[in-house]
């Protein structure tokens, strides 16, 4: 197994994109050698800025070993299609997909072909979200909320709120809760603020907020277990931990009182930047041959959740009532 850096390209350079850029150009594991968007002056700027030359998508498929793919959502399915064709390893950006069943035929498609197709899920690459995973095993987890909250974005995205933002905690929700069986909804008129929330068959309950029009920048999960409650803010990348005591009583002057005490444990993480931690996983699944660490099925499964949500919580208009006389 070569141990040269693999070539790696950029379809895409918009915001997200020019991220994708910025760190294959960082990491040992990664030689950036060109990119590709259908906007060819943004690609030439993005290019001329890491020295890098510009492609049609063809010929940078020609290039590279691997590529991500971080077009509008609507071209997924296209450009994932085509680096198959091509033999190019492939991370896709958030959501998958638009429609589930040509998500699904990506995927068996990639594995007769023997390519690697690794969904953009970069949460799942936080290092708090991965320290979390790290202890739930012993937990008796009874409910999950998560706010993902901001501003409105400065840049034009086609994608609803549930598809753009809630994704990413959809996908977490999945990870941590046994199979959702039930899903309720809603969303106010303009689609910039949703909520769901999800029971699975064992009654654990899953609760999320989605929002572009909230003014504070708010990334956290919250689990509710029998003996504790983990806190989570994705932005600090931290963990807090509250347990309650076993419940005493105390003599104190001559009196008898009553103490019960919460202990807060604040986790050490060490802080560093889920894309690098993502696109340096995709680099060893493909020079090891290994399964990605986010599928394209954990791709589908969360946009499948998602599309539920969105259909559940889609605001339908009110019929007027005649004015019976």
């Amino acid at each position: 197994m070569s141990s040269r850096p693999l070539r790696a390209g950029v379809v895409g350079t918009g915001s997200m994109g020019r991220n994708h850029v910025r760190v294959y150009n960082e990491i040992p594991e990664a030689e950036l050698v060109g990119v590709h968007d259908v906007d060819t002056k943004l690609a030439q700027t993005v290019a001329e800025e890491y020295g890098v030359p510009w492609f049609s998508f063809v010929d940078l498929l020609d290039t590279v070993d691997v590529v991500s793919i971080a077009v509008p959502t609507e071209f997924h399915y296209q450009a994932v299609r085509e680096c198959i064709d091509a033999g190019v390893d492939v991370l896709v950006e958030k959501p998958f997909v638009e429609h589930v069943d040509r998500g699904r035929s990506l995927v068996e498609y990639a594995e007769q072909q023997d390519v690697t197709l690794q969904v953009g899920q970069v949460e799942r690459f936080n290092p708090a979200v991965r320290e979390l995973f790290s202890l739930l095993d012993d937990v008796d987890i009874r409910a999950v909320e998560a706010r993902r909250l901001g501003p409105p974005p400065e840049r034009s995205i086609d994608d609803s709120v549930v598809m753009d933002l809630m994704i990413h905690d959809i996908d977490l929700l999945l990870q941590i809760l046994d199979t959702p069986s039930e899903v309720s909804a809603m969303s106010t008129h303009d689609g910039e603020y949703a909520t769901a929330t999800v029971r699975t068959e064992s009654g654990q309950l899953g609760s999320l907020t989605a929002s572009r029009v909230t003014q504070e920048k708010i990334r956290e999960l919250v689990i509710s277990a029998t003996d504790c409650k983990i806190a989570v803010d994705y932005i600090d990348q931290s963990i807090e931990i509250c347990r309650r005591s076993v419940p005493e009583y105390i003599r104190d002057t001559g009196s008898v009182n009553y103490r019960h005490e919460t202990i807060v444990e604040n986790l050490v993480v060490e802080h560093r930047e889920p894309l690098k931690e993502e696109l340096s996983s995709f680099i060893t699944a493909v020079r090891r041959q290994e399964e990605p660490a986010v599928t394209g099925e954990d791709g589908l499964n969360a946009v499948e959740l998602a599309q539920r949500i969105d259909g559940i919580g889609t605001p339908v208009e009110a019929f007027e009532m005649e004015q019976v006389v």
